[in-house]
């Protein structure tokens, strides 16, 4: 299986590429943004056409949510004519197309986790971008998996975990918000999903291509995440003290881009399709130490 993951220096792009390099079976093609800028279609195609791929992951995007209010036109070239050249190399060279999208297409007035089938309605030019991509991507390529995630974490890149920690490390009292629910995703989870749905396409020739939701359990606030983050610190020594998080509405904390109040996606539908479970983040914290920077 030839495989070409975009974004490899991202946080899930990293993973996908470590762990496909480390199968045999796998013909990888890793490349971060300075070796293939996907919004330059022409170097798309020319990538593509030269590598043949069966697969292709896009994990590249602009997520700077706050910068993305000011740079709307370069959020959404990544986030939208990035991914839509890539579906419409896909198409022509006959190539799946997976594609990361995200939680903010939603607008997070609902009071339940959403489905796959719920309407969108983006508050945020980031939101609207990746909307925008998600639906390039439906438009130029059938062949396509568009995995909606959110709140991911990992070893690499910038990410809540990280800070949670770096924090502690100067603060004895934090101001965390808890009005804004949502499940907390390993990027390493993120992968493994992926490489499954493609293993699952590929060689065994499934066709339930689509959207697809794909977040962790169970659903807390941020304010709830990073206590948990701190208790788990203090269990393997990666900190010494435990800062108090004292919790605020996220009208105490003003940010230029509009948070969803519940980005809780509801994850049954990959389950159904792919035998693909929601991600178990509390596991992925006992590995804490490798998220100290």
């Amino acid at each position: 299986m030839k495989v070409l993951v975009t974004g490899a220096n991202g946080q899930v792009g990293h993973l996908l590429a470590k762990k496909l390099s480390e199968m045999p079976e796998v013909e990888l093609l890793s490349v971060d943004k300075n070796k293939l800028d996907i919004v330059d279609s022409q170097a798309v195609t020319e990538t593509v056409s030269g590598f043949k791929p069966d697969v292709i992951i896009n994990a590249a995007a602009y997520t700077a949510v706050d910068k993305a209010e000011a740079e709307h036109d370069v959020a959404y070239a990544i986030n939208c004519l990035g991914p839509k050249n890539l579906a419409e190399a896909a198409e022509k060279y006959g190539a799946l197309l997976i594609h990361i999208s995200t939680d903010y297409v939603f607008p997070g007035d609902k009071e339940d986790a959403y489905l796959e089938s719920d309407t969108t309605g983006p508050t945020s030019v980031y939101g609207q971008t990746k909307l925008d991509g998600e639906n390039a991507v439906m438009q130029a390529c059938p062949r396509h998996i568009i995995i909606r995630t959110a709140w991911v974490f990992g070893e690499h890149g910038n990410n809540f975990v990280k800070t949670m920690l770096r924090l502690a490390e100067t603060h004895s009292q934090l101001r965390i918000v808890s009005d804004q629910i949502g499940g907390p995703t390993y990027a390493g989870d993120i992968a493994d999903s992926i490489i499954k749905i493609a293993h699952s396409v590929i060689r065994e020739d499934k066709t339930d291509y689509g959207i697809y939701h794909y977040a962790g359990l169970p659903h807390v606030s941020w304010s709830e995440f990073a206590e948990a983050i701190f208790s788990k610190a203090i269990e393997y020594g990666v900190i010494q003290q435990l800062p108090i998080v004292n919790r605020i509405m996220t009208s105490e904390y003003p940010t230029p881009a509009h948070r969803p109040a519940n980005s809780k996606l509801d994850t049954q539908r990959i389950t159904q399709c792919y035998g693909i479970t929601a991600s178990d983040w509390k596991q992925a914290l006992n590995s804490i130490k490798a998220y100290k920077s």
